[in-house]
């Protein structure tokens, strides 16, 4: 279904009964510097915890900017920008880098996994950098390499490849790695970028429905970010951004 924007006229019953939003977006413009016109112009934008968005839009429509904004890499000309109720504004460069860290997993289109390292190694990349995350790890499971082994196997990683270098696997083994590495430590939003064109349909539903389980099974936030629209039936709501951006459309960066 499409996501139904906030009207503003909920009575206050009725907002007592929902969760907070877990991303909420006001007024949001994003214009880059050597452009005259906006790439985003978002009135309004709203994810309650625990849903599963996904947000759909044809190249140069402002999805991986919009992915930018929220994560706090890209800062909006004007609008709030709020994440978990912390608004990202308020921050300075280097608040939002921990921020994110905490509080944000990411599944990148290319992975940007760590050819040098272990698959094991590679999961466990955001313990290194997010105390948070390496406390909650060792809270769920014992330790971050216990957290890390239980999310594979959960992920349909067998135990035999976990010491193997992440450039020896196929596409499809890389992105569930991708998958645990953004789910380690339970961040409780996670963004998923499109997933490769290399990877068959079937294959890229069989993913899904392992990340569907997984976010479901720590409350995550998913905001997942395809051109795919049959994998849309899947999700809470479907986002198409050309709907809510009244920005003049150029080719985006």
């Amino acid at each position: 279904m499409r996501q139904q924007l906030p009207s503003g006229t909920d009575s206050a019953a009725e907002n007592e009964d929902r969760p907070a939003p877990a991303l909420f977006l006001d007024n949001v413009v994003f214009r880059w510097p050597e452009r005259r016109q906006s790439t985003l112009d978002i009135p309004a934008f709203v994810a309650r915890a625990g849903e599963h968005i996904f947000i759909a839009g044809p190249s140069g429509s402002g999805k991986s900017t919009l992915l930018g904004l929220i994560a706090g890499i890209l800062s909006p000309q004007s609008g709030l920008v709020s994440v978990n109720g912390v608004c990202l504004g308020k921050l300075s460069g280097a608040e939002r880098d921990v921020f994110r860290g905490d509080h944000i997993g990411f599944i990148f289109q290319q992975f940007n996994l760590i050819p040098y390292l272990s698959i094991l190694e590679n999961v466990m990349i955001p313990c290194r950098f997010s105390p948070l995350r390496r406390r909650q790890a060792s809270r769920q499971a014992g330790s971050p390499v216990q957290a890390a082994r239980i999310l594979l196997e959960r992920l349909d990683m067998s135990s035999t490849l976990w010491s193997q270098r992440v450039n020896q696997l196929s596409v499809g083994q890389q992105q569930r790695v991708a998958a645990a590495r953004a789910l380690i430590g339970s961040p409780p939003i996670l963004i998923a970028d499109e997933p490769p064109s290399s990877l068959d349909a079937d294959r890229r539903k069989a993913f899904l429905r392992l990340l569907h389980r997984e976010c479901r099974e720590t409350g995550a936030t998913l905001l997942f970010v395809s051109h795919d629209q049959s994998l849309a039936e899947d999700f809470t709501s479907t986002v198409y951004l050309p709907e809510i951006n009244r920005a003049d459309k150029e080719p985006e960066q």
